[in-house]
């Protein structure tokens, strides 16, 4: 009878430590990035992505996060940067029709939860790092991502856009998210 308690007392331990399920509310939440054109700062959002969010603080090592974005949804309200994002000079859309971040690991520096991952953009795959805030509200939370990625390692603005006194070459992303739990 004891080993069948330890035996069961094994398998109820991971489960103690599991980051719980957040579905994303896309009417309240936004996918946002930021850079400068030609000097000028300017910001723009994606209206197609979805995330697949485990997440507790205190149970880092079993959160998650899954995102997949449209780069043709880009909007910046500009005509002209929203006619030129999704050609081949930028996204490519026609070719690489998603973007795709998935963590590989989360850690705490100092008060600051920062979220490691792979972004694949373009066919090309680099490591990005995120500080990640995340506050409880009832059964649901919010969270704030954000973090910066260097286009040119993507292949982003080529052409006369490589030039990065035209476009600036880190591009700031951020997220602001509303979750209801699962």
């Amino acid at each position: 009878m004891k080993r069948l308690a330890l035996l069961l007392g094994m398998f109820a331990l991971p489960v103690a430590g599991i980051a719980a399920d957040y579905a994303v509310q896309a009417a309240a939440s936004k996918l946002s990035f930021s850079d400068t054109f030609q000097g000028s700062a300017f910001t723009g959002s994606f209206n197609q992505w979805t995330a697949a969010i485990s997440y507790d603080p205190a149970h880092l090592a079993t959160s998650k996060f899954d995102v997949t974005v449209t780069p043709a949804s880009a909007q910046t309200g500009d005509k002209d940067q929203e006619k030129a994002l999704p050609g081949a000079d930028f996204f490519n859309v026609g070719k690489f029709p998603t973007a795709h971040f998935v963590s590989t690991g989360f850690r705490q520096n100092g008060a600051q939860v920062i979220a490691d991952g792979n972004l694949t953009l373009r066919g090309v795959t680099k490591p990005v790092s995120l500080m990640v805030t995340f506050k409880p509200q009832g059964t649901g939370a919010t969270m704030d991502v954000s973090g910066s990625v260097k286009r040119l390692d993507f292949g982003v603005g080529g052409g006369d856009y490589a030039d990065t006194s035209v476009i600036g070459a880190d591009v700031k992303i951020a997220a602001h998210l509303q979750l209801a739990a699962k």
